[in-house]
């Protein structure tokens, strides 16, 4: 995983084409403005989902991963605290959706870090996350999560 800002991602660039057009989009795309739902950004290579929702408890909650698809999640406004671990063995809750690309882990994550706006995470399949979570007060959140294809 990483986690930087917006303002640190050319450093980056290494990871590939995909992730420099995720940033580039970031970066160009008026994000204030963008309508909620999927935005297409390389067809279903990369995509973005745009998404508001107020902060919760960790409590009740459980960790996810993908397969399919890397997860970078940046904060626009508001700020929200975010589980992590690396996948190590954890108990699996929710088997493996394909459709969905989706599964939970009852285990509890290792780590929390708090996202504020121009912040970023990565979370690659190999990185469980629970996001969404409350720092503080519970406050709105509007979050762009891009998905970038793992495969060709």
């Amino acid at each position: 995983m990483i986690i930087d800002t917006l303002a640190n991602a050319d450093k980056y660039a290494g990871l590939g084409e995909r992730f420099q057009a995720a940033f580039k989009w970031l970066r160009e795309s008026g994000l204030a403005g963008l309508e909620k739902g999927k935005h297409s950004i390389e067809g279903d290579r990369i995509f973005a989902i745009v998404n508001e929702y107020d902060t919760i408890p960790a409590e009740g909650e459980q960790m996810e991963s993908h397969r399919k698809h890397i997860d970078v999640q940046y904060i626009v406004s508001g700020e929200e605290l975010v589980g992590h671990d690396m996948l190590r063995g954890q108990q699996v809750s929710r088997p493996y959706d394909d459709n969905d690309d989706f599964m939970l882990w009852a285990d509890r994550p290792s780590f929390y870090t708090r996202l504020t706006p121009g912040d970023f995470a990565i979370f690659w399949p190999t990185d469980l996350h629970m996001p969404n979570l409350i720092s503080g007060k519970s406050v709105k959140v509007r979050k762009i999560v891009i998905k970038i294809a793992t495969g060709k």
